[in-house]
């Protein structure tokens, strides 16, 4: 990918050295980061990196006025949003500004790369509305959960969902298909998908998050030490993501 130039204009000086890291063992430069609006356009100027990831609260600036003076200086500059404002307003106004991407804390690094790739492929906006993807949602409820993104499990475990939502009968043919199917596209075996999917399912319980289980299902599905199987709790993740298409 040409595309591997990254400035951070984050609000903290620990997000920014965080997303610094993750992106340069990932294959990026980071050719500088800062917590101030002023720094930062000056320095992408500077520097012509491809992408500016932004916050919008920033300590004394505004990160919209950031997005509107750099996107005029550089309309090359491909500016992604990371911040912690969830509204409408201010997802309407980082996109009229010029944000090619919103994406709100917390965030998926996985998801935070693939979307970069897909925006320097494709050279425009990825989705003009904005609104949260498929992978975004499922991602949300795992980290809301306590299913931290490092472990295999996470990552089979929210493709086992999103073939549910695609294809709901495959539940019901799990070790036959949906394993095997995962495997293939992680290039491991079926019982190694099926192990790391039930810790990454026990990690949760064990972490105690029952109850933001249940909240997030709408239901009282679990009390106590109850623990649901791999296909149990694919297939209500898979249910919640359907009715909100509905």
């Amino acid at each position: 990918m040409a595309f591997k130039k990254i400035y951070l204009l984050q609000n903290t000086e620990e997000i920014n050295e965080e997303l610094c890291e993750k992106f340069e063992s990932s294959g990026f430069e980071v050719v500088g980061k800062t917590t101030d609006g002023d720094i930062a356009e000056k320095e992408v100027a500077e520097r012509s990196p491809d992408f500016l990831i932004t916050e919008l609260v920033l300590p004394g600036s505004d990160g919209l006025k950031v997005i509107k003076d750099l996107k005029s200086k550089s309309p090359k500059l491909k500016v992604i949003v990371l911040s912690a404002l969830n509204s409408e307003e201010a997802i309407s106004e980082a996109t009229r500004q010029g944000a090619s991407y919103f994406m709100v804390k917390p965030y998926s690094f996985e998801i935070l790369t693939e979307r970069i790739k897909e925006i320097a492929e494709k050279g425009e906006t990825v989705r003009s509305d904005f609104s949260p993807s498929l992978d975004e949602k499922i991602s949300k409820i795992f980290i809301n959960v306590g299913i931290p993104p490092h472990i295999k499990g996470y990552c089979f475990l929210r493709e086992g969902v999103k073939m549910a939502v695609s294809d709901p009968p495959i539940i019901n043919n799990i070790t036959k298909k949906l394993y095997p199917m995962i495997g293939e596209k992680y290039k491991t075996t079926p019982s190694k998908v099926e192990r790391a999917i039930r810790h990454a399912i026990e990690v949760a319980w064990n972490r105690g998050r029952i109850e933001s289980i249940n909240a997030i299902l709408g239901v009282r599905a679990y009390i106590g030490q109850e623990k649901p199987t791999n296909g149990e709790f694919i297939a209500l993740i898979a249910d919640k993501m359907l009715l909100e298409m509905v």
